[in-house]
Order: structure tokens, then C-alpha cells, then sequence
């Protein structure tokens, strides 16, 4: 429906039009005049009227909807908006003089440079410094450092921070004076938009009650932010053929998505799976990639100071593409270019793996994740 919207002149012109038209004699409607403070104060009030006429035609479309507005229309069909995710990753406590041992417990804080982010360390059994009953990481007398993973404590993309930005012991650790984190961390997502949700439920709604391709895709999508996945029907684990099966390939970015992730996933997929159908969750083969590129810096740029720059720029690009999705060695130069605006004068000798000229093209189980980038 195309509303039809008044301004506050319009309505008070109209108004003293109508009155004028029934009066008998000259109606004085001067600036000061009674007649004219009625009229104001009237169209005041369907000035108003108007503008909350249009806010429930607003909340009454989830398209037109913004906000908590969109979070209460999808909850009357059991959907919900995804949090944001904690970014994680791996950060290195060291020390000057590894003479006596030292501990780092579970809850350790360590920040940022600018002390604008902070990382909790976490427990992983399979580390071989951890030491499940005390959940902390043992540092023997003679060892310098230990290398522990790390989450962030407030959820979201702020949390992805570069290479080296870890730098300040932010919990007393007896022992440890050290910090650094060698890799970006990386995962970190915010609360799901508008737009997002949006697109999601149209697919919810369009699964609901079908035992199909999008409803174990909608499944898989409703579980976790920054999912990719390949769903290969009547297929094994390796693509052999399987009829009856069909197996999710599933990735969260990192290449290797934990156990726990991959049980969500097939919970949720096993809710809308067809009768009588069987069907795995696996990760995906990792595709390495080493980037090679040699770039010449514009006037007044330095070199040494870029090169970090596009390499991590790099790394991230890579490391986003999802599963089967291929990576073009043209879009290597693009993401050198744009690493620093105008900073790039030129970008050339772009290989992956020694090759200049073919692009990495995964299949549908694959990824393609950075080995090393050098950028010369």
C-alpha cells in the first residue's frame, strides 16, 4: 500500500481551508488567533498519528523491519538471530630466565598493545603442556615459552587482530613475562544482521516440513556464523558412489573445525534429514597455498613497512574462502593493491605453489587455506 504523507503545513492549510469553506463569514486565522492554535495543535496530533501509522506498517513486514523488530517476527517461528562469535587462536608466553617452572592457568588474560582487546587462555587436553587436574599449562625449569590458545573475551570481529598485536600479560602469572602471537587471530564474527536473518529465514520457511537439499542446508546455516559447507548427495566420504547417503563437508574458517561443531551440525541436520537416508559430517581436505608476489611500493612508501601489511591482507583473503570455493591468482594482486590504499605502485611475479599462471580450483570436499606468503 503507497501512503499518501502530509507535512505539518499541508495539514494546517487543509484544515483552514475546510473551516473557511464552512464558516459564513472571514475567519481570522492570523498568527496569535485561537482558530489558528487549534488548527496547529490538531495537525500536531495527526502529525503524530501519521508517523506511528507508518511505524507499525514498518514492523508489520519483516522486510521493511529493523532491529529488535526483526528478532521478535522470526521468534514466532522458532527462529532466532546467531551471536556474535569469540575469535581464537594462539598466543606464545615466554619469559627472560626459564630457571624454575611456571604455570599458566585456564583464564589467563592476556591484550593487546592498546590494551583495547583481551584473550582469555583456554583449555585443550591435547596440548602436551596442559595438565588436566591443576587446568593449567605446565612450563618445565629450562623451557623458555609455552604456546597455549587463547579466546577472545568479548565476542565479535574486533577480536581478529593481526599478527603481533598481542603484546601485555594482563593476569599475574608468576614466571611469565612474555606475550606475543605469531599468527592473526582469526573466527571472530558479530551478532548476525538484519539482512542476514532476513535471507535465513526465507530459507527456514521454505524448508519447513521438506526433507530436502535447502533444508539441511538452512540446518547447517542456522548453527554457527562464518559456517561454509558442500552438502554431496548419494555420495561416501570420498566421493565415491553411495546411494541412499549424502555427506557435509564443514568448515569454520580455520580448515580443521572442531569435534563439538561438527556434532552440532549433524544434530541439526539429522532434524530435517529424510527417512531412511544416512549421512556424515567431515571436515574438508586442506588445499595449502604459498603465495609468492613481488610488489613495488609508491613514492615516499616504505617497503618494510607494506610488506606485513599485504601479507596479512593476503592470508586473510585466503582463509575465508569457503569449501569448494577456488582462489584466482588475479585476486592476490587485487587484495595486494587494496591492502593499503594507494601505498601499492605495482604488483607483479603472482604465484601460488611456484605457479604463475593456474588458479587453485578445490573440489567440493576441499579448501584452500595460506601456507606462507612472500611478498618480495
Amino acid at each position: 500500500m503507497q501512503l499518501s504523507l502530509r507535512t505539518f503545513t499541508s495539514l494546517v492549510e487543509d484544515m483552514a481551508a475546510t473551516v473557511q469553506g464552512r464558516a459564513a463569514k472571514l475567519v481570522d486565522f492570523g498568527a496569535g488567533s485561537v482558530t489558528r492554535a487549534i488548527l496547529e495543535a490538531t495537525a500536531s496530533t495527526a502529525l503524530w498519528l501519521q508517523y506511528v501509522g507508518i511505524q507499525i506498517l514498518l514492523t508489520a513486514r519483516l522486510s521493511t523491519s529493523t532491529g529488535s523488530d526483526v528478532d521478535s517476527f522470526v521468534a514466532d517461528y522458532g527462529l532466532a538471530r546467531l551471536p556474535a562469535v569469540a575469535a581464537t587462536g594462539q598466543v606464545t608466553l615466554s619469559r627472560y630466565a626459564p630457571t624454575g617452572s611456571a604455570s599458566v592457568p585456564v583464564g589467563a588474560i592476556v591484550r593487546t598493545g592498546d590494551a583495547s582487546q583481551s584473550f582469555a587462555v583456554t583449555a585443550d587436553a591435547t596440548n602436551p603442556a596442559f595438565d588436566v587436574p591443576s587446568q593449567s599449562y605446565l612450563v618445565p625449569a629450562g623451557v623458555a615459552s609455552v604456546t597455549v590458545p587463547v579466546q577472545a573475551q568479548v565476542a565479535g570481529a574486533a577480536g581478529n587482530v593481526s599478527a603481533g598485536a598481542i603484546v601485555l600479560v594482563g593476569s599475574a602469572v608468576p614466571g611469565i613475562n612474555l606475550v606475543s602471537n605469531a599468527a592473526g587471530l582469526a573466527n571472530g564474527a558479530n551478532a548476525e544482521s538484519d539482512d542476514a536473518l532476513k535471507a535465513r529465514f526465507q530459507a527456514y520457511i521454505a524448508s519447513l516440513s521438506k526433507s530436502t537439499l535447502t533444508a539441511v542446508e538452512a540446518a547447517v546455516a542456522g548453527v554457527e556464523q562464518g559456517l561454509t559447507y558442500s552438502v554431496a548427495e548419494n555420495a561416501d566420504e570420498a566421493g565415491g558412489w553411495r546411494p541412499g547417503h549424502f555427506v557435509v563437508t564443514l568448515d569454520d574458517g580455520s580448515g580443521t573445525p572442531s569435534d563439538a561443531l561438527k556434532s552440532q551440525v549433524y544434530a541439526a541436520v539429522d532434524a530435517v534429514r529424510p527417512i531412511a537416508s544416512t549421512f556424515s559430517v567431515q571436515s574438508p581436505q586442506v588445499l595449502v597455498a604459498n603465495v609468492s608476489m613481488s610488489i613495488t611500493p609508491a613514492p615516499g612508501v616504505s617497503k618494510a613497512a607494506l610488506v606485513p601489511v599485504i601479507a596479512q591482507a593476503v592470508t586473510d583473503y585466503v582463509d575465508a574462502l569457503g569449501v569448494g570455493t577456488p582462489l584466482p591468482l588475479t585476486m592476490l594482486a587485487v587484495t595486494a593493491y587494496g591492502a593499503q590504499p594507494g601505498a601499492v605502485r605495482s604488483v607483479s611475479l603472482v604465484s601460488v605453489n611456484g605457479d604463475p599462471v593456474n588458479d587453485i580450483t578445490p573440489g567440493p570436499r576441499q579448501t584452500v587455506k595460506v601456507g606462507t606468503v612472500t611478498v618480495l
